[in-house]
């Protein structure tokens, strides 16, 4: 065995050609000449090298023949031959033991051997000795060709030619050291895939000028046609005019028999050309070619010079070119082997046939299909939705598609992400086609460009960049051109950020499409954070973003509250006013005396100085009270967070806060009235009555205030507050406080009963303190009447103890009878006095009761559980059954929802 393996292949051919025929060398050199030649053609049987289907079929076999204990034997032993690596081509074996295992008395698959050598050989079937790539497999390399220097060059190829295809790939030809085909020069890179095509097809200058066709039937291609004259479409057409067609209509020029239908769009033959079924199918799969070129070539004809397409546009049909280019070398070769140098037909032996174009334009079909399908897909579609159109296609399991897709899509990506680097290195967005994600409008003003000049085009953003990737670099360039246009920062971008290697080219950009979660992620990340980071000291260092904040906190949510107070006792005379008698001067100046009489004086001048009065309209019969409110001015890089909506909700919130304080303030004033005049009273027994309704009835206005106030300070400003700042702290840039804010003012808004939701509340809760107003200005006017009483009855004493030390009647009877006229005046007042205290009580209450039903219907778990410490007693829901009702449903769920 060992010197079995030592011989050449051509002394092993030349054995078997001896063991088969019988006979001496010397006798077979004619078939060992013929064996050398069909081992080493293009041509060979399509067999579907299937391992599995083999063994099933020689087991079938052994079984038709009953030697089922054979036929298990064979299934072990091919078990375990699978289990071990002896054996690098177990197919091979099989379908050899397959072949011999057939009946003789059938059409045999592989022919029979000795009757295919016994016949005798032409004599001038002369070629040069072959030998084999490697022992043991059917291909063999073709003959040594000396190349223009003397050297030999050799390559191999697969027997159906399938094997070099290969070439025909995404990244274009494989390097070669030296020309294929003697007498070319040197090509480049691009321009080896022609040469390695014509090496690769049949090739015939090595055989002698009057070689035949091997012995047997002749192929299609030989035989020969009916006699035809000139425009004689009813004789025979050969396959080599088919086959000239055929490479005219690949490059989408009608053929003499196969022209395109514009009816069907599609190439057809000639109805009146005479030709088998085979040859007309064949043809017309192979003129699909033809058809999907067209497609291709029509798309970018028309696009390429539209400049509107954009630059995505233009970088796919680039992509497109660049492979339509590889196709037309292809093509190139193939003519290469049509025709001679005088332009005629070769051989019968060396010309194309229609079998051997389908296995060689197998790969550029599929590929042209891809494209065709792609152009289809793309079809108006620019910018970034014409990248995602690309990148849709790249999901799938064909390994070559999606290289193809992935090449195409490292081109029509390069652009977009050119665009993306200069945003977020420089700021800048040169976008003239509108194909970028991000979107500009000029006609935004400076203190909008935040909000409204830089904005996301949804349809343009790449299915291969993420909907947060996308958010980022809008914060991105947008974070620098705020800090340049708005915050006046002179500060380089390459300081703020250091850039980072851009694409430069295709191959950077396919490189980076292939680490999306990696490189490209980290790269974003990095610009984001840096900038944002940077963005924000600036807010905080230079325009003191969160002292402002803190003051609004302070002054327009009445958190300074030795300031809040002082300041209501100093307006109180102006503010009792009418609307119309104010004027803002006098106003703004109490601002600043209550500012230097408070804590407020140690406040930043810089915050200090925005701090000022406003007046409301005024509508008829308005006091002070009602059109006064205090204002915070902003302007520069702050107004970007304390925009005109967020101040309109500052200036609701204080007006809302600002009557609840003075509703408090009114119910001390009403305490302390009580408190002072309930001694100077005891002498008038026929008022207790009415006092006594009084004290009751202002007891539970301070108990309903007090309540609201613990409800608003701290269960709504103060959480929601606290909320607010640990946003603030952990926001990452200007986008996060912004919106953190927003969610602060929408939640006091809402909390707070100001939102469209709770008007009904809001109306209630006015009205209760419009019943508090009345309440101060009925104790007023009764404590009013009755000091006035107290006092006529106190002077008439002391008249009368004058007139007494003077030795005189103390009162004389008209005098007697005056007093009493006025007192029993007085004493018909009290039981009117008495009726007005009934009603407001019962006006107040029926309130109450109506705010506290709808509170407990409101979806806030706050505001029911306000209801439960605004009539802890059950005092109202004695009186009301609807209240009754509701409060104790609400208490049936309470267990449930703790």
């Amino acid at each position: 065995m060992a010197a079995l393996d030592q011989k050449s292949p051509n002394v092993l051919l030349q054995s078997l050609c001896c063991r088969i025929t019988g006979k001496s060398e010397a006798e077979v050199a004619h078939q060992f000449q013929y064996a050398v030649r069909v081992v080493g053609s293009n041509y060979a049987p399509t067999i579907e090298r299937d391992e599995f289907l083999v063994s099933e079929k020689i087991k079938k076999e052994l079984l038709k023949q009953r030697r089922e204990s054979d036929a298990a034997l064979f299934s072990e032993l091919h078990r375990k031959l699978q289990t071990q690596g002896v054996l690098k081509h177990r197919w091979s074996v099989l379908y050899l033991l397959l072949s011999l295992c057939e009946d003789p008395r059938k059409p045999s698959r592989v022919g029979s051997y000795g009757a295919l050598f016994a016949q005798a050989l032409p004599r001038d079937a002369h070629s040069t000795p072959f030998y084999c790539t490697r022992p043991g497999s059917l291909p063999l390399s073709y003959p040594e060709r000396s190349g223009p220097g003397g050297s030999q060059i050799s390559t191999s190829m697969g027997t159906s030619g399938i094997s070099s295809l290969g070439v025909y790939s995404l990244n274009g030809p494989t390097p070669t050291p030296q020309p294929l085909l003697a007498g070319h020069p040197p090509q480049t890179a691009g321009q080896q895939l022609g040469s390695r095509l014509a090496w690769a097809l049949p090739n015939t200058s090595a055989l002698a000028p009057t070689s035949r066709a091997p012995l047997g039937p002749p192929p299609l291609s030989t035989r020969a046609p009916r006699p035809r004259h000139d425009g004689d479409l009813t004789a025979e057409v050969g396959e080599a005019a088919l086959v000239r067609d055929i490479l005219y209509v690949f490059q989408g020029i009608d053929g003499k028999f196969i022209k395109m239908s514009n009816t069907d769009n599609c190439y057809k033959i000639d109805s009146k050309v005479v030709l088998c079924k085979s040859l007309r199918d064949t043809s017309s799969r192979l003129a699909e070619l033809g058809w999907l070129h067209n497609k291709i070539r029509k798309y970018t004809d028309s696009r390429s010079l539209d400049r509107a397409f954009g630059l995505v546009g233009q970088s796919f049909c680039a992509s497109l070119h660049q492979e339509l280019k590889e196709y037309y070398r292809l093509l190139a070769v193939l003519h290469s082997q049509v025709e001679d140098d005088q332009g005629v037909n070769l051989g019968v032996e060396c010309s194309l046939t229609l079998r051997r174009l389908l296995v060689w334009t197998y790969d550029p079909k599929v590929r042209l299909k891809t494209l065709a399908a792609l152009v289809d897909f793309c079809q108006g579609r620019k910018g970034g939705e014409l990248a995602s159109a690309v990148h849709a296609y790249g999901k799938t399991g064909d390994p070559q598609m999606r290289a193809l897709v992935q090449h195409i899509l490292s081109l029509v990506s390069h652009p977009i992400l050119n665009f993306l680097y200069r945003w977020i290195y420089d700021g800048e967005l040169e976008d003239t086609y509108h194909e970028f994600f991000v979107a500009s409008d000029p006609t935004v003003k400076t203190d909008r460009l935040w909000h409204d000049k830089y904005s996301l085009r949804k349809s343009m953003i790449p299915t291969f960049i993420t909907m947060d990737q996308a958010r980022k670099v809008l914060l991105i360039g947008k974070s620098i051109n705020f800090l340049h246009q708005v915050c006046h920062d002179r500060t380089s971008p390459g300081k703020i950020t250091p850039a980072s290697k851009s694409t430069d080219s295709p191959k950077d950009a396919a490189e980076l499409l292939s680490d999306l979660e990696g490189a490209f992620q980290g790269k974003i990340d990095a610009a984001y954070f840096e900038t944002s980071k940077y963005l924000l000291n600036v807010l905080n260092q230079n325009y003191l973003l969160l002292e402002h904040l803190q003051a609004m906190r302070r002054y327009l949510l009445l958190g300074q509250g030795d300031f809040i107070r002082h300041l209501m006792d100093l307006l109180k005379p102006e503010l009792a006013r009418p609307a119309t008698t104010l004027y803002q001067h006098n106003l703004t100046g109490i601002l600043e005396t209550a500012v230097r009489a408070t804590n407020a004086q140690y406040d930043n001048a810089e915050i200090l100085k925005r701090l000022d009065v406003r007046l409301l309209e005024v509508s008829p019969g308005d006091t002070g009270w009602d059109v006064f409110s205090l204002d915070y001015h902003v302007e520069g890089p702050i107004a970007t967070v304390f925009t005109r909506e967020c101040m309109s909700h500052y200036l609701r919130v204080f007006n809302f806060l600002w009557r609840a304080k003075r509703m408090e303030y009114i119910l001390t004033d009403i305490w302390k009235g009580q408190m002072c005049n309930a001694k100077l009273l005891k002498s008038m027994p026929e008022l207790s009555g009415v006092l006594h309704q009084c004290h009751i009835l202002a007891n539970e206005m301070v108990h309903f205030i007090h309540q609201m106030q613990y409800y608003i300070t701290f269960e709504v400003l103060e959480c929601c507050w606290d909320e607010l700042w640990n946003k603030v702290e952990k926001a990452q840039d200007l986008d996060h406080i912004i919106a953190a804010h927003e969610g602060f003012l929408d939640s006091v808004i809402s909390r707070c009963l100001l939102d469209t939701n709770s008007r009904s509340l809001l109306n209630q809760l006015r009205a209760i303190f419009d019943q508090i107003i009345e309440f101060q200005s009925a104790q007023d006017s009764l404590y009013r009447s009755a000091l006035e009483e107290l006092t006529l009855r106190l002077q008439y004493e002391e008249r009368k103890k004058q007139r007494d030390s003077e030795g005189e009647w103390g009162v004389t009877a008209e005098q007697e009878a005056e007093e009493n006229r006025r007192i029993q005046e007085f004493q018909e007042t009290i039981p009117k006095m008495r009726s007005q205290l009934r009603i407001l009580t019962h006006f107040y209450q029926g309130i109450v009761q109506q705010f506290l039903v709808l509170i407990m219907t409101s979806p806030d778990e706050s505001l029911r559980f306000l209801s439960f410490r605004l009539d802890f007693n059950e005092h109202y829901r004695a009186r009301d059954p609807r209240l009754r009702a509701s409060l104790g449903a609400t208490r049936g769920r309470r267990p449930s929802n703790i």
